[in-house]
């Protein structure tokens, strides 16, 4: 078994996820590969771990991995916004949630599903095995408009309109079938200057189709949502997020479940029955990783973690 993705932030989380009794119940929404759940079974052995992935050639290689916790993990191939959405109610509640909603390194390397720019492979892009769309069929089928809308609002890229007219120009001429057939478009189509940057130019766009292929917005508000309650009282949940709209959408959950009532100011009286907050935010800023981390590992850079404590009425 090789293990090629590095999972950020895990002193952190074994500091904010620490467990307050024994026995407590953990759910990894966001398997991989396995290295926060090994991180975190092998800190504490007396709590429970239940991982999930969407993707079940990734869980197969946690599954070796955390080989040597047999009976305290378990292991479910499944969307983590189904897995709350139809969680029992008469099983156990967990105290402790996990999100890390990075892309794993498996993905880019491994998956062979155009993930990666660098790479000739066939333009999938799925995460999950419940596809519907694949990034292929939205470069070769969507208009112009509707392209440049996905780059634009999911990848947050300027150049989106330039982009998405390159693609509908490209393929009038040949099918747009590989990740690295797009990512050559992609270069050409915008300035010199900005094929030189930071980071490839085809890094946002990349990053959009994904997000637009697994849906990974929606999934993550309702994930967010269903997750706070099945969540014991007074557990605790964790969410790391890598870029910005991740972020705004875990930040504004936050903020919303703190509030003792969320009617409007201009209300003349509170109707909205809420009369607790639901939560209590323990990161009043992300934390984000250490220098050290950071220099080991660079891609940990734009990682933020934030946590906050269910209320316990």
């Amino acid at each position: 078994m090789e293990v090629v993705h590095y999972s950020v932030l895990k002193n952190e989380v074994l500091s904010y996820l620490k467990p307050s009794r024994p026995g407590e119940l953990y759910i990894d929404c966001t398997t991989g590969e396995g290295g926060h759940s090994e991180a975190l079974l092998s800190a504490y052995p007396d709590i429970h771990l239940v991982c999930l992935d969407a993707d079940a050639g990734i869980l197969k290689v946690a599954e070796q991995r955390l080989a040597p916790f047999q009976g305290r993990v378990q292991f479910c191939n499944t969307w983590f916004n189904h897995f709350f959405a139809e969680y029992p109610t008469t099983s156990k509640r967990p105290d402790k949630i996990l999100f890390d909603l990075g892309i794993s390194t498996y993905h880019y390397e491994k998956s062979g599903r155009g993930f990666s720019f660098r790479k000739d492979e066939p333009l999938s892009m799925e995460l999950g095995g419940d596809l519907v769309v694949s990034a292929a069929d939205m470069v070769n089928n969507y208009p112009a408009e509707r392209l440049a809308d996905i780059i634009y609002n999911y990848g947050e890229e300027r150049y989106s309109r330039r982009i998405a007219k390159a693609i509908v120009e490209s393929r009038s001429e040949k099918a747009i079938n590989t990740a690295s057939q797009l990512a050559d478009i992609i270069y050409h189509a915008v300035p010199e200057g900005y094929r030189h940057g930071k980071i490839h130019p085809a890094t946002r766009t990349f990053q959009a189709l994904r997000i637009a292929v697994n849906g990974e917005l929606d999934r993550l508000s309702e994930a967010l949502e269903k997750a706070l309650e099945v969540l014991a009282p007074g557990g605790v949940m964790g969410v790391i997020t890598f870029h910005s709209l991740e972020d705004r959408i875990v930040k504004q959950f936050f903020r919303e479940k703190e509030k003792d009532c969320i009617c409007p100011d201009s209300a003349p009286r509170c109707t909205c029955g809420r009369n607790h907050r639901m939560v209590n935010i323990i990161t009043k800023k992300p934390v984000s990783p250490s220098e050290a981390e950071i220099r080991e590992n660079a891609a940990s850079r734009s990682s933020k973690l934030r946590v906050a404590q269910k209320v316990a009425v």
